[in-house]
């Protein structure tokens, strides 16, 4: 039953008196009537004044089955009726126990040891002190650098900025980082000069062709970007800890896709070069990418790995960090060495978080959801087809996709791949466009991004993208 206009009136007062919003140009959201989520049903995401929106955003990439799911519903209550929640600190729980059993049966060979805490950036901070704690108590204290990608997203807590540092969101605050040696990620859209003749695309774009499909300019970037990592760990290898990337696809970058074999070959430089491999998989985790993780599409094992957002099917904070034994083992002695790794959060382990990571568990087993994403994500690339230079579209620069994971950037001309100016807001532009269209999505700059909830039916997925195909089409700069 959605609320009396006098109760949106009063929410609307509220928020705008008194609520801060992430990633909010405040002054432009006070200007506006707020969108306010009432309830849900399955897809459909519906405000205080009953208007319906398919949730094309996954709730922030976390939803995996959908709203109001029976079996993660029933879990959680069942829990309720036991403990909603005791500290980790010195005790532990059935629900965290069995479900870091569960994880590590999951994660890549060789992890085999789980911490939990709450959020995606926290998990990677664990991780950052795994890492630099390995190497401490080995003898190796001088190892406490990381090297990352350029445009790499983490989080927004201190050392997820230093690992992940943006300008755009972070300039104010880099006196607060940390050093972090970047190497250079690979963007097809904006392949250098060289790079282009080198794969023998001097001229024009291909005519029928994404630049992040282009097979040849993605082996000639990946081998750029993998040799220069090379030339940093050459160097810097005895000063670093680990190196930390986003495997397969690069989030907040705008959406950008590694061309095969880069994640092996990243792997493949830091085993060489004796360095800790990261992999975040807070939002590639659980099978949005076609896999259960993104690591699988490679082969690779890394020793540490971080999930959050759709670990509990979206319903509940949870974040984990996953370790091999040789890393836990390194923390572990006589309490007069000092090994104990000090740190934990009030809601480590949370029973009821844990009680839904393990019905989501489930779920993903018996729905065989890889499978329905994969599916998914090939009636995505057909229809985007529509989207592409030889069509109706053409201020899309570039179409990019891994599974359920898809970015469609806009600009002024795709040759060049020219910007439209940052004051422009297209993106904004369009996504509330398609939201008075009953399409919830939320851009990344200039990049349209669709995070389909993974488990979503195939009728309501094509409507999305009736919506999405149509705006984008029509859509021209001013």
């Amino acid at each position: 039953m959605n609320q009396s206009r006098d109760d949106h009136d009063s929410l609307a007062a509220l928020d705008h008196a008194h609520v801060w919003h992430p990633f909010t140009p405040m002054r432009q959201w006070r200007r506006q009537p707020p969108l306010i989520i009432e309830r849900a049903e399955r897809w459909h995401l519906i405000d205080t004044k009953g208007r319906r929106y398919i949730d094309g955003t996954s709730s922030l990439w976390c939803n995996l089955h959908g709203h109001r799911v029976p079996a993660i519903d029933r879990a959680i209550r069942r829990q309720l009726g036991r403990v909603a929640h005791s500290t980790y600190l010195g005790a532990s729980s059935e629900p965290g126990i069995r479900l870091a059993a569960r994880l590590c049966a999951m994660a890549p060979r060789g992890l085999n040891k789980v911490f939990y805490s709450d959020a995606g950036a926290t998990a990677l901070e664990l991780a950052f002190k795994m890492a630099v704690g390995y190497w401490y108590h080995r003898g190796e204290r001088h190892r406490t650098g990381f090297i990352g990608l350029q445009g790499a997203y983490h989080g927004d807590t201190t050392g997820a900025m230093s690992v992940g540092y943006t300008d755009l969101f972070h300039r104010p605050f880099a006196d607060l980082v940390f050093p972090t040696r970047f190497a250079a990620a690979p963007d097809a859209c904006r392949a250098t000069p060289q790079m282009r003749a080198e794969a023998g695309k001097e001229g024009p774009p291909v005519p029928n062709l994404w630049p992040s499909e282009d097979a040849r300019l993605g082996e000639v970037m990946a081998h750029h970007s993998l040799s220069a990592l090379e030339a940093m760990l050459r160097k810097h290898a005895d000063q670093t800890a680990a190196v930390v990337v986003e495997p397969v696809m690069q989030g907040a970058a705008g959406m950008l896709c590694q061309p095969p074999g880069f994640l092996a070959g990243v792997e493949a430089l830091a085993r060489q070069h004796g360095v800790l491999l990261i992999a975040d998989e807070v939002a590639t985790g659980f099978c949005r990418t076609g896999s259960l993780f993104a690591c699988e599409q490679e082969g690779v094992q890394p020793d540490l790995m971080c999930l959050a957002k759709a670990i509990t099917g979206g319903y509940l904070p949870l974040a984990a960090t996953l370790a091999t034994d040789e890393i836990e083992h390194a923390f572990c002695g006589p309490l007069n060495q000092r090994r104990t790794l000090f740190h934990g959060h009030t809601y480590t382990g949370n029973p009821l978080a844990c009680a839904a990571a393990l019905a989501s568990a489930d779920l993903i087993d018996r729905t065989d959801l890889v499978s329905h994403v994969q599916q998914s994500a090939a009636i995505v690339a057909d229809r985007l087809d529509a989207l592409r230079p030889t069509g109706r579209a053409p201020h899309v620069i570039d179409v990019r996709q891994r599974g359920l994971m898809i970015g469609i950037e806009m600009g002024r001309r795709r040759e060049g791949a020219e910007p439209l100016d940052f004051d422009r807001q297209a993106g904004t532009d369009l996504c509330a466009s398609m939201r008075d269209q009953g399409v919830l999505l939320r851009p990344l700059g200039d990049v349209i991004v669709l995070m389909p909830i993974p488990a979503m039916d195939h009728a309501t997925l094509s409507a999305m993208l009736d919506v999405v195909i149509e705006t984008v089409s029509q859509w021209r700069p001013d």
